[in-house]
């Protein structure tokens, strides 16, 4: 005679049979709770993986805003310094200028003790009528009558060209 479970049972006893059934109830049973427990892992590990994400995205979103804030800074720097080029090149251009001048000026003066001077009469008819005119460098009380004068320029003049 078969039994339920697929076995045919030799003796005539049923405690073998119940022995067995009991023993295949039990490993169902532990079956079922070793498969729970490996869906309540299995979703806990879900769970954890779609917190990570969230949080790497909001990470994602913080270093965007950083990047962007860093990319118009160094805009900002970037236009600053060819500002800053630009008025060193004007800058470099109006010092060899001026240098030239002086060198010029320097060329047609009289040296007294080291000191570059230049004759107050020229002074007033050639250079105050160009690069310096209306910095205070005439003296009105000389009257024209030849006196001598350091050359001397502040960076206030300088700038001012």
């Amino acid at each position: 005679m078969a039994s339920p479970g697929g076995n045919s049972s030799v003796s005539g006893t049923g405690s073998e049979g119940d022995l067995m059934d009991e023993r295949k109830r039990k490993r169902m049973e532990s079956n079922r709770e070793s498969a729970r427990r490996s869906r309540l892992r299995k979703q806990k590990h879900l769970d954890d993986l779609t917190a990570e994400a969230a949080e790497l995205r909001k990470e994602n979103a913080q270093l965007l805003r950083s990047v962007g804030l860093t990319t118009e800074s160094y805009v900002r720097v970037e236009a600053e310094k060819s500002v800053l080029r630009a008025q060193m090149a004007e800058l470099t251009q109006s010092l060899n200028y001026l240098n030239g001048i002086l060198s010029s000026v320097n060329n047609n003066q009289h040296y007294y003790g080291g000191v570059c001077t230049f004759e107050s009469e020229e002074f007033h008819m050639g250079l105050s009528e160009g690069l310096f005119s209306g910095g205070g460098m005439r003296n009105s009380n000389t009257g024209g009558g030849g006196q001598q004068f350091p050359i001397m320029a502040t960076a206030e003049m300088i700038l001012d060209y």
